[in-house]
């Protein structure tokens, strides 16, 4: 069954197993999340379910998403967001999803937005070498070089690995075991690292590539 959960990272701890192994986990607080709205074949051309994660106050949407939330007669919310499943019949607009969605050994796919590092020369963003600073190399060791264009095409090909923005986009890690799940508190374990900051909005799925 597909399963969708939004969720804060809370930060990164550690627990033991059974036989005292040490596992790095991530904590992300999930949901409650509302069901917001049901998209189906008919009328939509696909099958999703809206989920409204985090609230917040009415004088903080507009009259568009006001409107939306109404209509389902849910609390506004802060974060929306659209799972795709095959079959959405088991949802209704208005349930309450919490971390109970999943359980210990499940595999998820994790979404988030990864730490922004502002603008980064090549060396640090795609591992560019550098030049020796020695024997006259002149103050451009860690420039990029030659851009490989001549009188044609007088160009730089879009796409070519330069300096600029590093980070601060989408990132999913794949293939992640659900450790440890605590519904009384919302919260839910997950082994190893999950992009973004803490306090970072993050999306959790049933992973794509193991069943």
């Amino acid at each position: 069954m597909k399963k969708g959960l939004i969720g804060t990272k809370m930060g990164m701890t550690q627990i033991f197993d059974e036989k005292g192994n040490v596992i790095p986990v991530t904590v992300v607080r999930t949901g409650p999340c509302s069901v917001v709205q049901i998209k189906t074949a008919e009328k939509d051309g696909y099958e999703a379910v809206q989920l409204g994660y985090g609230d917040v106050k009415v004088t903080r949407v507009n009259k568009p998403l006001a409107g939306h939330f109404k209509k389902a007669d849910v609390a506004p919310k802060k974060v929306l967001k659209e799972f795709r499943f095959d079959d959405c019949s088991e949802y209704s607009v208005g349930d309450i999803l919490k971390a109970d969605k999943f359980a210990p050994g499940d595999i998820v796919d994790v979404a988030g937005t990864s730490k922004g590092k502002g603008w980064a020369g090549t060396v640090k963003r795609w591992n560019f070498g550098r030049l020796k600073e020695t024997h006259g190399s002149g103050p451009v060791a860690r420039h990029p070089g030659s851009m490989g264009a001549c009188s044609d095409p007088s160009r730089v090909f879009k796409g070519k690995k330069l300096s600029g923005h590093l980070g601060h986009e989408k990132v999913v890690v794949q293939n992640l075991d659900v450790v440890k799940v605590d519904a009384e508190n919302d919260l839910i374990a997950i082994k190893g690292a999950v992009p973004g900051p803490r306090g970072g909005i993050v999306f959790i799925t049933n992973a794509v590539k193991k069943a």
